[in-house]
């Protein structure tokens, strides 16, 4: 029996010809069945303006899924407190940890302070040079992506405009999360020594966790201020190994943790056979690809609808970092990857995100993982 705990990241992902509301009860539906086959936590993402993905406003998510399950901890996979204030973020999540005490993680991310930086050095540096896939101890770990083509889409300019009040610039991420741990602490005071304090908020049993797609900011600041944290192997493959060993390096003993503890993410689908898992995942490509040509996710397709998408060279190399790294399988074999990822990254925890058209096949994935895993 592995000792690894098992975690879900959830999208609330909308299939092709279903609606939001199916894939919010859907969300509702896997957290519970999520906590019968023994999952130890349920996170809710944070996208905007994505017609295929339902978890635009993770807060509320959470408070369903929490009522709907008992032991299950429940949090965001992350707040993206670029666009947020420090105490909206604690008046939210400090209203669900004290509806549900000693269930609620605040997964934070940098997302909206990230998508500025990035924007201005797409613009005033030239490409990078290609890298090469490389195998570390049989993880693979794909090239780098560039996200210039997504930086320059026009809907990314208006996903800028529409998340942030005119005007309005984000605030240093280290800033912010120095806010965030104050008004929970109940110690918080301005440049004058005017306090404030959060209600909810303040006091709560609240978990924060830091989120990071690299071994910058995130993975520094979750190490030097003794958090948790949780690195993305699913969205950033090529730089996941850097991001735990900033992390590890920089991590500091607190009140928290007296030792370092990672989360690393996977994108995987699981069915009886490799061949009907592999049937199954044919979507995840043309998915992928619609995100990253700056247009958003779509709805999940089908695998009848994903094998009617046109399909080129072009779309392959766009997505091979993604669709290569996604664990793709029986219950053997997947388990068997996933052994690799956790050992290879040292996690004390794998985070499962898996997406397929039928909610069924869906709820299957995670039963099929987490039977083998015990197993």
């Amino acid at each position: 029996m592995s000792a690894t705990p098992l975690s879900v990241l959830d999208l609330s992902p909308v299939p092709a010809g279903g609606t939001v509301t199916d894939a919010l009860r859907n969300t509702v539906d896997l957290a519970a069945r999520a906590e019968q086959f023994g999952y130890h936590r349920y996170w809710l993402a944070e996208h905007h303006l994505a017609a295929g993905v339902a978890s635009s406003a993770p807060a509320v998510l959470i408070g369903q899924v929490a009522s709907a399950t008992s032991v299950l901890r429940v949090g965001s996979g992350a707040v993206q407190v670029g666009h947020r204030t420090a105490l909206s973020v604690v008046e939210e999540f400090g209203t669900l940890a004290a509806l549900y005490p000693g269930r609620i993680d605040l997964g934070l991310g940098r997302s909206g302070q990230r998508r500025v930086e990035a924007a201005r050095e797409v613009a005033a540096s030239a490409p990078p040079p290609p890298a090469e896939a490389r195998v570390v101890d049989g993880l693979l770990i794909p090239p780098p992506f560039s996200y210039a083509s997504v930086l320059a889409s026009p809907r990314f300019a208006l996903s800028s405009a529409l998340l942030h009040q005119p005007g309005a610039q984000p605030p240093a991420f280290a800033d912010q999360l120095a806010d965030v741990l104050a008004l929970l602490r109940g110690d918080y005071t301005d440049a004058d020594g005017l306090d404030a304090h959060a209600v909810p908020g303040e006091g709560t049993d609240l978990r924060v966790w830091l989120l990071g797609s690299s071994g910058g900011e995130s993975a520094q600041l979750a190490g030097a201020l003794g958090l948790p944290f949780a690195a993305n192997y699913h969205v950033s493959p090529s730089s996941v190994l850097d991001a735990v060993a900033a992390y590890r390096a920089a991590f500091r003993p607190s009140a928290v943790l007296a030792q370092p503890y990672v989360v690393v993410s996977a994108d995987v689908v699981v069915a009886e056979t490799d061949e009907a898992a592999r049937r199954l995942a044919a979507p995840y490509g043309p998915w992928v690809r619609s995100i990253r040509s700056g247009e958003g996710a779509i709805p999940f397709p089908s695998p009848e609808q994903a094998a009617a998408l046109p399909w080129t060279d072009a779309d392959r190399r766009l997505v091979a970092d993604r669709v290569d790294t996604q664990f793709v399988g029986s219950p053997g074999t997947v388990t068997e990857r996933l052994r690799t990822l956790r050992d290879v990254t040292a996690a004390d925890e794998l985070l499962i995100t898996t997406i397929t058209h039928a909610h069924a096949d869906r709820v299957s994935s995670y039963e099929l993982l987490a039977k083998e895993w015990r197993d």
